[in-house]
């Protein structure tokens, strides 16, 4: 690198080299787009930067929505798709992909055609159904989401209906829930997150399974239920925070805890805020981080 100085005795060029480089942590978001921007690809760029993450994003389909409900939604073509992630990848190297709403079995085919080609961690959200219990992705895809993805994924993180949707088996019971991670495991599942936000009572218990090799590693993590209607985008938004911890180093463990304690702040922060009539978002930035470059 050349720096030109300008003084009285004329220019001087001063030679100087870098032997380092800077880059800041990145996580590739592929997922749908929200356009009341509570949850979606604008969720998970509010919680990346809110986090000190440098976010880049796939977008795999189009919503009308609002905090009342999804209007409508429309599939971004899958070759598109498809191009977006190798561009990004290509070029701007992330260090850990999140994946959320795939929308169509064409879709989920190309995600997983293009992330064949790549080591990298993954977070997979298996978006399914809307809170207001619209379908954002077809049976079809489910199976690609079962087959392909699920066993190229570092964790996924079902809630309790996704769950029961990927088993087909009832979750009511904990030995329940332990039977339906085994399930997965078998299926080649590394990790699950079991959220339990739609269940009742006074904390919100995920149950975090790891498939150890020598066995199944079962933690529990904890945080108190904020009493709110504000919770359009939670697992979008955890699954996010996730990523970044990932992404800033953080063991899978370390990070689950780290996201939950990020979003139980972000619910609390946005509790009595009036955002739409029908299910208010969090608020991502309550505390936000600075990105932080870090050397190669």
């Amino acid at each position: 690198m050349s720096i030109k100085v300008n003084n009285d005795k004329g220019d001087k060029y001063l030679h100087a080299t870098h032997s380092r480089t800077l880059r800041y942590p990145v996580v590739l978001s592929i997922a749908g787009s929200d356009s009341s921007g509570g949850a979606g690809i604008q969720a998970d760029l509010k919680t990346l930067s809110s986090l000190g993450v440098y976010g880049a994003t796939a977008i795999t389909a189009i919503t009308a929505q609002n905090t009342e409900g999804v209007h409508s939604q429309l599939a971004i073509p899958a070759q598109m798709v498809y191009d977006q992630i190798v561009a990004v990848i290509e070029d701007i190297h992330p260090a850990v992909i999140k994946i959320g709403m795939l929308s169509n079995v064409e879709v989920a085919n190309v995600v997983a055609d293009a992330l064949t080609r790549y080591a990298l961690p993954i977070i997979l959200d298996p978006v399914m159904v809307s809170s207001s219990g619209h379908r954002l992705l077809s049976i079809e895809a489910q199976q690609v989401v079962k087959q392909r993805l699920l066993p190229m994924a570092t964790l996924i993180t079902p809630n309790i209906p996704e769950m029961e949707a990927l088993t087909e088996m009832p979750l009511s019971t904990l030995n329940q829930k332990h039977a339906a991670a085994s399930y997965l495991i078998a299926l080649g599942a590394q990790a699950i997150l079991l959220k339990g936000g739609h269940e009742e009572g006074a904390t919100k218990r995920d149950i975090l399974y790891r498939n150890t090799g020598a066995g199944v590693d079962i933690s529990y993590h904890s945080t108190p239920t904020v009493v709110t209607k504000n919770i359009h985008g939670t697992g979008c938004s955890l699954s996010s925070a996730i990523a970044a911890y990932v992404a800033r180093g953080l063991g899978l463990t370390e990070a689950v805890d780290a996201a939950k304690s990020y979003i139980f702040e972000a619910i609390k922060a946005g509790a009595d805020v009036s955002i739409g009539r029908g299910f208010g978002a969090v608020n991502h930035l309550f505390n936000p981080q600075k990105m932080e470059p870090y050397e190669e």
